[in-house]
């Protein structure tokens, strides 16, 4: 019987557009045709872990630059690339009252102050789990066994939503239950399937 779930940030509860974060990097020069490379290149992994502060992260990309960057630019454009996914917010707010539910996301410091200041995060569930503040990050089992850890959880008590196969695969790999999130309709159904009760608003569909 499913008793706690656990929601990914981006991707699920929020829209990730980071295009135009990539597009206006692109026209500062920065080569952005191997996006993977790039991110290993930054070493993005190493500042979700906790590493490498947000500040240090972006004078790393600023430096990649062939014209200079202005530093408040390129940080508002850093921390807007994100959309309230309403129906997952209202999903994730709705289950509250029959589950525990929790947040596990791999994030930085400055994405963190960001987010959680304007969606208030840390009240919208009973509890966060960012990956910089543990020193580790989806998909490695250290990650979700620090979170039960933290709260208590049952590995087969508690289903894991995520976008990236990845994340979902690591999560069933520690014994959770996990959803491919892709679309919110699929994701009740596959709650249902659980037998998760989904809220009121949800619930004749």
């Amino acid at each position: 019987m499913i008793r706690n779930v656990v929601f990914d940030i981006g991707g699920v509860l929020l829209r990730l557009r980071y295009q135009p974060f990539i597009e206006y990097l692109a026209g500062a020069g920065i080569d952005m045709t191997n996006l993977p490379k790039w991110l290993e290149q930054v070493d993005l992994a190493a500042h979700e872990r906790g590493e490498i502060g947000g500040e240090e992260l972006l004078g790393r990309i600023a430096a990649m630059a062939r014209r200079p960057l202005d530093p408040a630019e390129l940080r508002g454009r850093w921390l807007d690339m994100f959309d309230r996914a309403h129906e997952m917010f209202d999903l994730a707010e709705g289950l509250k009252d029959q589950y525990r539910v929790f947040l596990l996301s791999n994030i930085g410091d400055l994405h963190w102050a960001h987010l959680n200041a304007r969606y208030g995060f840390e009240g919208l569930t009973h509890g966060v789990v960012a990956s910089f503040r543990v020193g580790a990050i989806k998909p490695s089992a250290a990650i979700y066994r620090a979170t039960e850890r933290m709260f208590g959880l049952e590995p087969a008590a508690t289903v894991f939503i995520d976008d990236l196969p990845p994340n979902v695969a690591g999560a069933q790999a520690c014994g959770w239950q996990a959803i491919h999130h892709r679309d919110p309709v699929e994701t009740r159904r596959q709650l249902r399937t659980l037998g998760v009760r989904l809220p009121a608003p949800f619930a004749l569909e």
